[in-house]
């Protein structure tokens, strides 16, 4: 049958079938449309052309990143699904269990429609969770802002908080952590990252796959509109002032319907006649075809007329690409149409078969023919549609930017110490900066405890523990400990230490919980790859992590690539390769919270420290120095401490730990105290400042590896023979009081008062 030329309703007097320039207002590169007509054998229509356009877009076909992604270390014995094999990682937690855990980006949406950008995001990371059969049970958000006293900021702040509030509680699924930055470089462009985590019996993972000659191919949930048409094409370009032109290319979201899919996909894949499910995410219709038949190496033949529509006369690039939210691609057994449809009849959904699973040619590419109102509208190779297959991948120039050497130049002695009189000073500054301040403004918009079933218990902690369940809802002594982590600062200076730091960073925060570091999903947000200086800074975050993920065998199970956050007015974002940590927690007993426990307890510090302040958030700041390297960062130095932390945890010779992080250890002592309702009083002194330390290295200086703990005077003992034969540095700083905030022997803050700035200055800020 004829291919016949299909164009948009506003191109209907164009008789000739697309031109180059038709390709580059499609962000298709002109060596890309060549490419095109050589894999088809001729010229395509406007519809071919629009699926090759998405399908190439770096979101979907990460063209200018996955010759370094694939660098990453990507296996361990645990591993049950690696990266780019499934809609998401997973990961052997043991007795016949496994945990689906990803993280994606809604950037691009997020800034022009913030409510649906944000929304939608969290909608979207939950079904890549449950497409693979694992029921979600936790979310985290990694957030990134401009200049917080800026009106649009504020604007923004809203609108995305409300969003991933509204939708994920409706949705029933808790938030239980995250982290949310400001900076000018965000001014613009801020950063959305949502990360789900959903648990799964072994041996009953839907896969994203398609094949069986003559199985039924069946569109699930919600209808398909125009919103987020040509989204993935939107997200790969940079923020302009035309930007607001594409708003259309936001999708929106629904919640309940969501949950009404949640339940029945758990259903129809717990029937063993699921074959392949895939999420309509970026790109839609075409995405799910093209990848899944492209894995099971078979091909589609795909009725449009049969797709429920929400508007009439929908051109036929408009159902295949549209991003409407809430729908999935099924594929079942043939025969078993009728029960499957019974199934979301029940939960009144929609459930329509819109084709059939068709052979590849004989040693050849497995082809999906679209049709609509009786015509081929698109006839095309999946293969050569996707990542891995036969998408472009390059190989991009990159240099170091001139700043690199500058930062480099800092010199410690350049800057004023504190005076003794001036603590007083920083810490205030400090406790209400909004990078280091409470986030209750932001987190009591979120149910933390929705749908958990006792799962969480809120207590304080460096990264968040939920409780497992089996799917039938028996309760296990497992919990899964969780985090997301990058310091953008620290990656703007030096990416390849800042990556380091940020996956460091993440598996102290669950070693300090009472968890087992895993594994690794990433959320790589960077400028414009074809800008050398940017490019440069993804390919060192990238080798950067990848070794750190080495040293703490965390391989990376997946994630998300999201280039050009950049716009003329503010450059690019700081180099921000988010890190979302999976861990394990055998035993809730061995479960370690950041709260001073009592009186009296010895306050001790883990770890080496070191005359830097170098990125810190008091230099940058407090001080306004802009310009200076990632700070003190020692790998082996770390995973020793770790190594150290972890054993005092389980043998229950600490009661508190708190790792070293933004504001030093003056933050790291405030937040315990207030967590704990109690105060502090420690010396400096043995912290570092008799060897010649600076006084603001040794309170508000972060370099890494550093850990706070509190001790029981019975352990006291027992703790110090351990961490001397584990050959990690400590220094008995002093111990925990009653409501005062005490350093060598000057009251610096009551609790009251920290308290006070701590907890209210984001929602002052906000007011």
């Amino acid at each position: 049958m004829e291919i016949i030329d299909q164009t948009p309703a506003d191109q209907t007097a164009v008789a000739s079938l697309p031109t180059v320039e038709t390709a580059r207002k499609l962000g298709l590169l002109p060596d890309e449309f060549e490419r095109i007509q050589a894999i088809l054998g001729r010229k395509p229509n406007f519809t071919e052309l629009s699926i090759f356009s998405v399908m190439w877009s770096e979101h979907c076909s990460y063209k200018n990143s996955i010759v370094w992604l694939k660098t990453l270390p990507r296996d361990s014995e645990r591993m049950l699904a690696k990266a780019g094999e499934e809609n998401a990682g997973l990961v052997d937690i043991g007795d016949g269990l496994a945990c689906s855990f990803k993280i994606e980006s809604h950037n691009h949406p997020s800034a022009l429609e913030p409510y649906q950008g944000a929304a939608t995001g969290v909608g979207g990371i939950n079904r890549d969770i449950f497409t693979m059969g694992a029921r979600p049970i936790a979310q985290l958000n990694s957030l990134r802002f401009g200049n917080p006293d800026s009106v649009k900021t504020r604007r923004l702040l809203r609108g995305v908080v409300k969003g991933i509030g509204d939708y994920g509680n409706a949705f029933g699924i808790p938030t239980v952590g995250g982290e949310v930055y400001f900076d000018e470089c965000y001014n613009t462009n801020p950063l959305v990252n949502a990360f789900s985590a959903g648990i799964v019996e072994v041996g009953k993972v839907a896969k994203a796959t398609s094949y069986g000659v003559g199985n039924p191919v069946f569109i699930v949930g919600s209808a398909t509109g125009k919103d987020g048409i040509h989204g993935a094409t939107f997200a790969s370009e940079d923020i302009s002032d035309k930007s607001t032109e594409k708003l259309p290319a936001v999708q929106v979201g629904d919640p309940f319907m969501e949950k009404l899919l949640l339940e029945a996909t758990l259903e129809i894949i717990a029937s063993g006649y699921v074959i392949g499910i895939q999420d309509m995410g970026a790109a839609g219709i075409i995405c799910s075809t093209s990848e899944m038949s492209a894995k099971g190496e078979h091909g589609m033949i795909i009725d449009l007329d049969k797709v429920p529509t929400r508007q009439a006369n929908m051109e036929p690039f408009e159902i295949l690409l549209s991003e409407s939210q809430e729908r999935m691609l099924v594929v079942v057994e043939k025969g078993k149409e009728d029960l499957i449809k019974g199934i979301f009849d029940k939960w009144d959904l929609h459930c329509a078969q819109i084709g059939e699973v068709v052979a590849a040619p004989e040693g050849g590419n497995g082809r999906l023919h679209f049709y609509r109102y009786g015509q081929l509208v698109a006839d095309v190779p999946a293969h050569d549609l996707v990542l891995g297959g036969g998408a472009p991948q390059y190989h991009r120039e990159y240099r170091e930017p001139a700043y690199i050497k500058e930062f480099a130049k800092f010199q410690i002695g350049d800057v004023a110490d504190v005076t003794p009189d001036e603590i007083g000073t920083v810490a205030k500054h400090l406790l209400s900066h909004p990078n280091i301040c409470s986030r209750r403004w932001i987190y009591e918009q979120y149910d933390s405890m929705v749908g958990t079933s006792n799962r969480s218990t809120n207590a304080p902690s460096d990264a968040a523990v939920v409780r497992v369940k089996t799917p039938d809802g028996k309760s296990t002594d497992k919990s899964i400990v969780i985090t997301v982590d990058c310091n953008s600062r620290y990656v703007n200076a030096n990416p390849f230490v800042g990556a380091q730091i940020a996956v460091a960073e993440a598996a102290r925060n669950i070693v300090c919980s009472g968890g087992e570091p895993l594994a690794v999903t990433n959320n790589l947000n960077f400028g414009n790859p074809y800008v050398p200086e940017v490019y440069w800074h993804f390919v060192e975050a990238v080798k950067g992590m990848g070794d750190a993920c080495l040293r703490f065998a965390t391989p990376v199970t997946g994630g998300n690539v999201s280039f050009y956050n950049q716009s003329s007015d503010d450059g690019p974002v700081f180099p921000t390769p988010t890190i979302g940590m999976l861990g394990l927690m055998e035993d809730l007993d061995n479960r370690m919270t950041l709260n001073f426990q009592k009186e009296g307890d010895l306050i001790y510090l883990l770890g080496q420290p070191a005359n830097d302040i170098a990125s810190s958030e008091y230099l940058y700041s407090y001080r306004g120095v802009k310009a200076s390297p990632a700070p003190a960062f020692d790998m082996d130095a770390e995973l020793v401490m770790q190594r150290a932390l972890s054993s005092l945890i389980t043998q229950k010779l600490i009661a508190s730990a708190h790792d070293l992080s933004d504001g030093g250890l003056f933050v790291a002592l405030a937040e315990s105290a207030m967590a704990g309702s109690l105060g502090f009083d420690v010396q400096t002194a043995p912290a570092g400042s008799s060897a010649g330390l600076r006084l603001d290295a040794v309170l508000f200086g972060e370099a890494q590896g550093r850990v706070v703990v509190s001790v029981s005077s019975d352990n006291q003992a027992a703790f110090e023979t351990a961490v001397g034969e584990a050959s990690v540095p400590f220094a008995k700083l002093g111990s925990v009081t009653e409501q005062s905030f005490i350093i060598d022997g000057q009251s610096v803050m009551s609790l009251t008062d920290a308290k006070g700035l701590y907890d209210n200055a984001l929602g002052n800020i906000m007011a």
